[in-house]
């Protein structure tokens, strides 16, 4: 009977070029990428910026005359004007009507304290880096008196 031929040594498994796949493939990056601050390269274009982002509950500090003091404009959707904003901003315990929009980025809102006539224009612009959840501006008292004065205002969006 003959004998077999004597079989060849195998090569070593290559492990390493394993272990580094395998490795790299388990890196829990979602993880890693959620602590990251937020870049702004994410951030829409100014021009992209228009009257569907200033739809939601903002916070004005401060809101003239009373510098410390807030508003909240809750604005939504307008429904006799598409590329506007409408609703109300509310100051101590009143409440006025406000509409607006922005024009390539930049949102100007109207305040009526009787409902007819623009009372308070506020013009302002959205804040680098902040995503459009901060506008910084005028507000202007259209009538203008000592105790209300034209006055800066920054308005952050709130949650919500």
């Amino acid at each position: 009977m003959p004998r077999p031929a004597p079989a060849r040594p195998r090569p070593a498994p290559r492990r390493g070029a394993a272990f580094i796949l395998i490795a790299i493939s388990a890196y829990p990056t979602s993880a890693h990428r959620r602590n990251e601050p937020q870049s702004t390269a994410a951030c829409p274009a100014a021009a992209d910026r228009g009257h569907p982002r200033l739809r939601g509950r903002w916070l004005a500090e401060p809101p003239a005359p009373a510098p410390g003091a807030t508003a909240t404009p809750q604005l939504g959707h307008h429904a006799a004007l598409a590329h506007s904003v409408r609703g109300t901003v509310q100051r101590g315990g009143t409440t006025a009507p406000v509409s607006g929009d922005a024009d390539g980025g930049d949102p100007t809102l109207e305040e009526s304290i009787n409902g007819m006539n623009i009372s308070t224009p506020w013009t302002g612009q959205v804040v680098d880096g902040s995503c459009g959840k901060e506008i910084r501006g005028t507000w202007n008292n259209a009538t203008p008196t000592p105790s209300a004065p034209s006055a800066p205002f920054a308005l952050r969006r709130q949650a919500g």
